[in-house]
């Protein structure tokens, strides 16, 4: 979901409270009293896919007739809201947790004076929240069916084992055991319930979305090539794919189809550096003397890595079918706060 905040109002009165929170919140406010174009499944069917959240300012029946056809999953869902006209009660509908749609909720609430209904059993026992601790925290949620069986076990009052890779500031919540496991070592070794990694573990992983993939390719360079590239890097590294979060290469690269359409697919945005930015990141990397004719600079993967994360390289220069790839890791401070 890349997209803002979508209202959609069916009064005059519904109206002006989307606008209301429109000019609190962003995004962008509809009224079927309005627009003759404007109907509630076109609406709903046209905003669905691409918005972060939807908020209904109507009946909560009105807002799940609409949204019910295409409910897919809380992984993908954007969260949606219902809120009456009078803004007394603002209620989530889908995506509580991953998709935010709770915290929207009680952020309408406090602008209208309202209530935010929360019916999540997590919420409502103080029970910590792994789904929505990891979306505050900027995390990729590996295999979400297993959130379920994890809040369970906390409901029923037991220890849920959380082992991370990260160090975590501040102190768990109740029912949370953490543990650091030495690089390398296998889920099956700790017994544990999730796992916060860049690297792949079962059952439920949350993965941070630190790591930045450096990138060199020959001109003309197909999407599917780049691809492929990818897929084998991650497995050689037994990387997430979720853990990346952005591309970086030299300038020049900046207008290839193939890179721009590879990182368009995975939701990154392709940072681009000058020959000259690049050959001022300090350290020690893998030199061409080819690259540095054609480019100006040694290397551009590597640099272009460490350069945007403002981190350390974990992976230096892989090549192959004319694409170089390098991964760095963006510093990161987690804690436990929701």
């Amino acid at each position: 979901m890349t997209g803002e905040i979508a209202y959609l109002s069916f009064t005059a009165r519904g109206r002006e409270l989307s606008e209301r929170l429109r000019a609190a919140l962003g995004g962008e406010a509809s009224c079927t009293r309005d627009a003759p174009g404007v109907s509630l499944a076109r609406w709903t069917a046209e905003n669905f896919p691409y918005r972060r959240a939807l908020v209904y300012v109507g009946a909560v029946g009105i807002a799940v007739r609409a949204i019910a056809p295409y409910l897919r999953s809380k992984a993908t869902d954007p969260a949606v809201v219902a809120v009456d006209e009078c803004g007394r009660f603002a209620v989530p509908l889908a995506s509580g947790h991953l998709g935010g749609a709770n915290e929207l909720a009680r952020k309408i609430a406090a602008l209208t004076g309202g209530t935010a209904v929360i019916t999540t059993a997590t919420d409502l026992r103080g029970v910590f929240a792994v789904d929505e601790w990891a979306r505050r925290h900027d995390c990729a949620v590996i295999h979400p069916a297993e959130i379920k069986s994890v809040s369970g076990k906390l409901l029923a009052g037991g220890t849920v084992r959380f082992y991370t890779a990260f160090p975590v500031d501040g102190a768990p919540p109740d029912g949370i055991e953490v543990s650091d496991t030495p690089d390398g070592a296998k889920i099956s070794d700790t017994g544990a319930d999730i796992w916060l990694d860049v690297h792949r573990h079962p059952p439920l992983s949350l993965s941070p979305r630190v790591l930045v993939l450096g990138v060199g390719c020959r001109r003309g360079t197909a999407r599917e090539t780049l691809e492929r590239r990818f897929s084998a890097l991650c497995e050689s590294y037994n990387f997430w794919p979720d853990a990346f979060a952005a591309a970086a290469t030299i300038d020049l690269k900046a207008d290839e189809p193939g890179l721009l359409a590879f990182c368009a697919a995975h939701g990154w945005e392709l940072h681009t550096f000058r020959a000259d930015e690049l050959r001022q990141v300090p350290g020690t990397f893998t030199a061409s003397a080819f690259v540095a004719r054609r480019m100006g600079v040694e290397n551009v993967c590597e640099r272009a890595a460490v350069l945007l994360s403002k981190g350390e390289l974990l992976v230096r220069k892989r090549a192959g079918e004319g694409v170089t790839f390098a991964v760095a890791r963006r510093p990161v401070r987690l804690d436990w706060d929701l």
